[in-house]
């Protein structure tokens, strides 16, 4: 005789803690994007160089994914509510030091807290869903709006920021956290409850400090060649870092609790997801911080008028990611795979009509409707295939296994791709000055000099999303091949 399980209906206490756990959700994805519309505002007023710029942009993301999943083991053993609380707590106080920082040094050091604090909340969230909803079916419908909310902050940071700077100074992007932070504080413990790993291994310190500081140093070296050229001493830091990095996997070989199960790559289809939860934000970050600059810098549009322009992919991107799990029931997860890839690939070639002359902004817009598709696709598919995919105790881990490939492709797209369009900009343009904003802001600045610097910045663009593109298409190719077909009509890959 099969005995089935049977579950409690969950309560208003359910639904009222998942609302609770939404909210830093939404602030650490909003935290991620909100700046790339702020950045022409935050450069005329803090003057950072062209890598302090990009370091201001991406510290934070660096600072989530080299952490996330170091912080899900955290939470599995001592605590999922307790880190959720205290990364709260330190995510509000770096969010007001960021809002009234000085200079850009200590703009960069108080992204750098609330990346720290932001990597306590997203894996602790995810698991204490578990509690909350012990039926597993309505446990995957919280989870896929945990993924919805995390996409539509993404897709709303910039239009979030773009408003608040209409009418307030540029430190109101982060203080819009505190009143969510101080919410969340009040009623997570009324709501919320501890919640433990059965068997949590000890946190391998050498894996956390050897994954962050390989990042860390890889990043800085590329960033001060794309600005200053090919120098002895970052590139020996490069070298160091990309070592670190190398035995960081290597040792997860050999832990009984590694950070990365590297085992569960074995499968195709987590495989490619997980790269598609990297390689499409990557594309993303970058090409909405470059599209921010283009609109306002190069176009001249009001900064309200440049997050108007972003609503219409932010819309399409949030309906994708909610609508994405009803839709790979159907087709299988090799279809939705392939169909980002390629719907991102397209998108991002829309910008290369785009020019410095006007009629760019509706290619920027057919641009964010087209690539929306992909990246409500890649949200969606990324977080279901890594919370299933081990068992239910390691939730902490495992969630932060599909944050961290989007919050590493986040940082790394504007470390990188952000990387390539300075290179292009330093080649191309006018030699006045390391960055377009920096130029444009030089005294006396004679016209033809404006707008040879106008023009190289959109050829930096257009190289953006060249190679941006080219990555997703052959990555979308790839799993076209790759990945097993469906064994019958209706059934997932």
């Amino acid at each position: 005789m099969s005995r089935q399980l049977t579950y409690q209906a969950p309560g208003l206490r359910a639904w009222l803690g998942l609302l609770v756990v939404l909210g830093p959700v939404l602030l650490v994805s909003m935290d991620g994007s909100i700046l790339f519309l702020a950045m022409p505002r935050i450069s005329r007023a803090l003057t950072p160089t062209a890598d302090q710029a990009l370091w201001i942009l991406d510290v934070y993301g660096f600072a989530v994914g080299s952490l996330l999943i170091a912080f899900g083991n955290v939470g599995d053993r001592y605590g999922r509510l307790r880190l959720l609380m205290t990364g709260a707590a330190v995510f509000g106080a770096g969010s007001a030091a960021a809002a009234f920082a000085p200079g850009p040094e200590l703009l960069i050091v108080a992204r750098a807290l609330m990346g720290v604090a932001g990597a306590t909340l997203l894996p602790s969230g995810l698991a204490v869903l578990s509690e909350l909803f012990p039926d597993p079916r309505l446990r995957a419908r919280a989870i896929g709006v945990f993924a919805a909310t995390f996409a539509a902050g993404f897709a709303i940071g910039p239009v979030a920021g773009g408003v608040l700077l209409e009418r307030f100074w540029w430190g109101a992007v982060f203080l819009i956290n505190l009143p969510v932070v101080g919410l969340f504080l009040v009623l997570a413990p009324f709501l919320l409850r501890e919640v433990r790993a059965a068997r949590a291994g000890r946190i391998d310190v050498p894996s956390v400090v050897s994954s962050a500081a390989g990042l860390l140093l890889a990043v800085y070296a590329l960033k001060r060649a794309a600005a200053e050229g090919p120098e002895p001493v970052p590139l020996l830091l490069g070298a160091v870092g990309a070592a670190l990095l190398a035995w960081f996997v290597l040792r997860q070989r050999s832990l009984p609790h590694p950070l990365i199960d590297l085992s569960l790559f074995r499968d195709r289809v987590f495989a490619v997801s997980v790269v598609t939860g990297l390689l499409p934000l990557a594309a993303w970050s970058a090409t909405a911080y470059l599209a921010g600059v283009y609109l306002q810098s190069v176009l001249g549009l009001p900064v309200l008028d440049a997050a108007l322009l972003a609503l219409p992919g932010a819309a399409v991107l949030t309906v994708t990611c909610v609508v994405t799990p009803f839709v790979v029931d159907r087709i299988g997860k090799r279809a939705a795979l392939v169909t980002c890839h390629l719907s991102i690939a397209g998108g991002l070639l829309l910008l290369l009509p785009a020019s410095a002359a006007a009629g760019g902004a509706g290619w920027y817009v057919a641009s964010t409707v087209v690539t929306g598709v992909g990246y409500g696709i890649c949200f969606s598919v990324v977080a279901d295939t890594a919370v299933g995919a081990v068992p239910p105790d390691r939730a902490g881990a495992a969630g932060a296994i599909a944050e961290t490939s989007n919050e590493i492709g986040n940082a790394l797209g504007i470390a990188l791709l952000g990387s390539l369009a300075v290179v292009v900009f330093r080649l191309w343009g006018p030699d006045a000055a390391p960055t377009l904003e920096e130029t444009l802001q030089l005294p006396a600045l004679a016209p033809a000099v404006a707008a040879e610097a106008r023009a190289a910045f959109v050829t930096g663009l257009h190289a953006v999303a060249v190679v941006a593109g080219s990555l997703h298409l052959a990555l979308g190719l790839l799993a076209l091949r790759l990945l097993p077909r469906p064994r019958a009509a209706g059934q997932r890959s």
